[in-house]
């Protein structure tokens, strides 16, 4: 008899013992969201940092942190989820943590939803069974952004830099020179960059690039960085002045409306004259020529011939010149390059018989497209024996 005592005890307790182990006692696993601490209230498209944080003193063998719908924000995860054994009160406690920032799309009082946190935890007999823990929902205060903020960018930090592929007042003549204006925005994601401005100057070729974005998780929040660039050449062939650059952001350390401010740049070739080709004088005069003495004895007949033909024709100087390309200099020099494909020195001479010439109609228009093929990304090269002649063509 009592031994059938003991064996139904055993069969009522066992059952209850082993259920015993499967219970979750308060304050053996625990979820909660953190929102980051602040005097003022968020703006729409404001960064709001999330940390949601565990603690488990339970053996956990699997887990899946579930998010909410985030109704009303943006979101971005800033890294990895973090494990970590901590000692609290005395215990030793499994940490848990993920650290999110999330964008208010519209104003008003805007809820975080609750995040679930679904467990494989393991019993005395180390058996598996599933457990889930539920974060409180947090409930935030947004105001609307200022109406006249034009391109509301609100950041936590921004830096600007303007650098340039070389020094845009020492350029080589026909020379350009690449922009490149970088923005680095703490706590903004690559769509609320404001877009690349147009830039603009009343005497130079500029070709826009595509802009890049790029962005890098930090703790902090996400970090962007664009690249703005620009390709810009004198269209002048002296000097030319770059407008300035502005970019309006909102600080929302200081919460002030702030500018920064790119001052006009001078962009200019450097003092540099073209030479026309020498003669090389280490090469034998061809056989049948007239020797020196007598060149130089029929040059005053030739060019006295050449003066009164011109003064009849009223042409005296460069106009001359364009007559008788055969004897101008700049004329030959250009043909020259045409036909060693110098494309950079082509256009060297081309801008040097515009400033003696002066511009017409027909060489500014060939100098344009010849620019445009010679400095525009993604251009077919210029031909420039075409080129040549038609810029060395007289007006018709």
């Amino acid at each position: 008899m009592r031994a059938l005592l003991i064996l139904a005890l055993w069969l009522i307790t066992t059952p209850l013992a082993l259920a015993q182990t499967r219970a979750v006692l308060p304050g053996e696993l625990q979820l909660s969201v953190e929102v980051e601490a602040s005097a003022h209230t968020p703006f729409v498209r404001e960064m709001v940092l999330l940390t949601i944080r565990g603690q488990y003193t339970r053996h956990i063998t699997r887990e899946t942190l579930v998010q909410p719908d985030f109704d009303g924000f943006s979101w971005a995860q800033l890294g990895p989820d973090t494990w970590a054994e901590e000692r609290i009160d005395g215990r030793l406690v499994k940490t848990f943590a993920r650290r999110m920032a999330i964008y208010p799309d519209r104003a008003g009082t805007l809820t975080i939803g609750a995040f679930a946190h679904k467990l494989t935890l393991t019993d005395e007999a180390d058996d598996w069974f599933e457990h889930q823990i539920a974060s409180a929902p947090v409930t935030i205060e947004v105001a609307p952004a200022p109406a006249d903020a034009g391109w509301w960018f609100p950041t936590r930090s921004l830096k600007v830099s303007d650098q340039w592929s070389n020094s845009p007042a020492l350029l080589k003549p026909g020379e350009g020179v690449l922009r490149v204006v970088r923005l680095e925005a703490l706590g903004v994601t690559p769509e609320m960059i404001p877009p690349m401005p147009e830039l603009t100057s009343p005497s130079a070729v500029i070709f826009p690039h595509p802009e890049k974005r790029l962005v890098e998780l930090s703790p902090e929040g996400p970090i962007t960085y664009a690249f703005w660039r620009w390709t810009i050449r004198p269209s002048n062939d002296v000097s030319t002045i770059v407008e300035p650059l502005s970019v309006d952001y909102y600080d929302t350390r200081t919460r002030t409306q702030r500018t920064v401010e790119i001052s006009a740049q001078r962009v200019a070739y450097g003092d540099v004259v073209p030479e026309a080709p020498r003669p090389d004088r280490s090469a034998p005069a061809p056989a049948g020529l007239p020797g020196w003495p007598a060149l130089l004895a029929a040059l005053p007949v030739f060019f006295g011939g050449l003066a009164l033909v011109m003064r009849g024709r009223g042409d005296f100087g460069p106009a001359a010149l364009r007559r008788f390309p055969s004897l101008d200099p700049l004329a030959r020099a250009l043909t020259a390059a045409s036909r060693r494909d110098d494309a950079h020195g082509a256009r060297l001479v081309a801008a040097a018989l515009l400033r003696r010439d002066g511009p017409t109609a027909q060489r500014t228009a060939l100098l344009g497209r010849f620019d445009r093929a010679l400095f525009a990304p993604d251009q077919p090269k210029p031909d420039l024996r075409t080129f040549a002649r038609a810029f060395l063509k007289r007006p018709g």
